[in-house]
């Protein structure tokens, strides 16, 4: 499917304004073209599952979207509001609205898991403490780690330091959720989880999900729509059962895993 009837399907089959919005977003790093005039619009509510080749310009999108990244050509949107020129003074509102989940979960060592999951809170509110600590416990408890508030991220294994890392993305209860690898490194099990609570906090936050993975598993257990990225374009846009059946050949190497001669040549 290419880029622009991509974009039409998705147009005609969403509902209302798109939360978040790229427009023809190009972004270079010496002579790497990363993202070639991107377009795409993600729909409230909804999870979308952003797929594609390790270097494809994945995590790229999500750092534009939260303007971590800004695009050399190009514009990107925040419920109407472009950001791409935004000051960083009203960035900061906007910023709110968002959490992350970073592939390595990003904890701070030093700090409680309490403390981690309280950062954001104590650095954009005047929250008194034991208010703070209420919601603290009511995120631990969403991601089913409530009791552990006085450990340290040492103590925890790595599905329950990515668990802790997703109840301080949701401290500030944000609109949308970007999630960057979010079961590297766990094993199937643990990965299931974080595909539950996926699943789980779009359900009852009723938040936006943005979802970068290489995991085929979570895309199919996640997803409510698909995207591909290869060159510097989107080349799928469609469901999870749409994905399984495109004859796409770049898509369906993709989706079954298979390296190709050009990899191949490579080794």
């Amino acid at each position: 499917m290419s880029q622009k009837s991509a974009q039409q399907k998705k147009t005609a089959n969403g509902n209302g304004a798109p939360i978040v919005e790229l427009r023809n977003v190009s972004k270079r790093f010496g002579r790497l073209h990363v993202l070639r005039g991107v377009n795409i619009s993600f729909e409230r509510g909804k999870t979308t599952v952003i797929i594609g080749a390790s270097g494809a310009g994945k995590s790229v999108i999500l750092k534009h979207i939260v303007r971590l990244l800004m695009p050399d050509d190009g514009e990107v949107l925040c419920n109407g509001q472009r950001i791409d020129t935004m000051s960083d003074r009203d960035l900061v509102s906007i910023r709110m609205r968002f959490g992350f989940l970073f592939q390595m979960g990003a904890l701070f060592d030093s700090l409680t898991v309490a403390e981690n999951v309280a950062f954001p809170i104590v650095e954009h509110t005047r929250r008194s403490r034991s208010d703070i600590a209420k919601t603290v416990a009511q995120k631990l408890a969403m991601v089913g780690l409530d009791g552990l508030q006085g450990k340290k991220p040492a103590q925890l294994s790595g599905g329950q330091r990515k668990r802790v890392a997703l109840a301080r993305a949701i401290s500030l209860e944000p609109e949308i959720i970007l999630y960057d690898e979010p079961t590297t490194g766990l094993d199937p099990i643990r990965s299931d989880i974080i595909n539950e609570l996926i699943i789980k906090l779009q359900r009852e936050l009723n938040v936006t999900s943005i979802v970068v993975t290489h995991d085929m598993a979570s895309v199919r257990r996640v997803g409510d729509r698909v995207v591909m990225l290869h060159e510097g374009h989107f080349v799928f846009d469609g469901t999870p059962a749409e994905m399984e059946s495109c004859s796409t050949p770049t898509v369906r190497q993709f989706v079954e895993g298979r390296a190709g001669g050009e990899q191949l040549a490579g080794i």
